[in-house]
C-alpha cells in the first residue's frame, strides 16, 4: 500500500496517515490479517517523524482498526469490519457534520451531497469488486 503526505494540507500529517489507512480498510486494499509496515521503516519512507507515525497507529488501534503485537509487527483486525450499528453510526457522526457543514459553506446543496456520496459508493464497491476479484484469482497481494 502507497501513502501519500500532502505536507500543505490542512489535515495534520497523522490525520491523512489514519484516513488513507482506513480507507484502504474500507476500500478493501487492506484486510483483516494484513500486515502493515513498520512504524520507523514508514517514518524513513514518508520522511516523517517517528512519533507521527506512532501517533496514527495508537489511533488507529484504539479504534479498533488495527493491532500490534509486540515483536510481530501491527496487523489489520477481525474488528474492522465487524462493529455494531450503533457503533458504526457514531463514528460517522463528526465526519457526516463536517462534510454537511463544508457542503454549505460551498454553496453545494444537499441533494448534490448525496449524489457524490452515492458516486463515491459505487467507486468504493467497485474496488472492493476488483480487489476481490484478483486475490480470488492469485494474483494480487499487498505490497506493505
Amino acid at each position: 500500500m502507497q501513502i501519500v503526505i500532502t505536507a500543505g494540507s490542512e489535515l495534520p500529517i497523522y490525520r491523512q496517515l489514519m484516513r488513507q489507512i482506513s480507507d484502504a480498510i474500507a476500500g478493501g486494499r487492506l484486510r483483516p490479517g494484513d500486515k502493515l509496515t513498520s512504524q520507523r521503516e514508514l517514518a524513513e519512507q514518508l520522511v516523517i517523524a517517528p512519533l507521527t507515525v506512532k501517533k496514527a497507529y495508537d489511533e488507529l488501534e484504539r479504534e479498533g482498526l488495527i493491532r500490534t503485537e509486540r515483536g510481530r509487527g501491527t496487523f489489520v483486525t477481525v474488528a474492522a469490519l465487524v462493529l455494531d450499528p450503533v457503533q458504526q453510526r457514531e463514528r460517522l457522526r463528526d465526519p457526516a457534520r463536517q462534510l454537511l457543514s463544508r457542503a454549505h459553506l460551498a454553496g453545494v446543496p444537499f441533494d448534490e451531497v448525496v449524489s457524490l456520496l452515492d458516486e463515491l459508493r459505487s467507486e468504493l464497491e467497485s474496488e472492493r469488486q476488483s480487489r476481490e476479484e484478483t486475490r480470488d484469482d492469485g494474483s494480487g497481494g499487498i505490497d506493505s
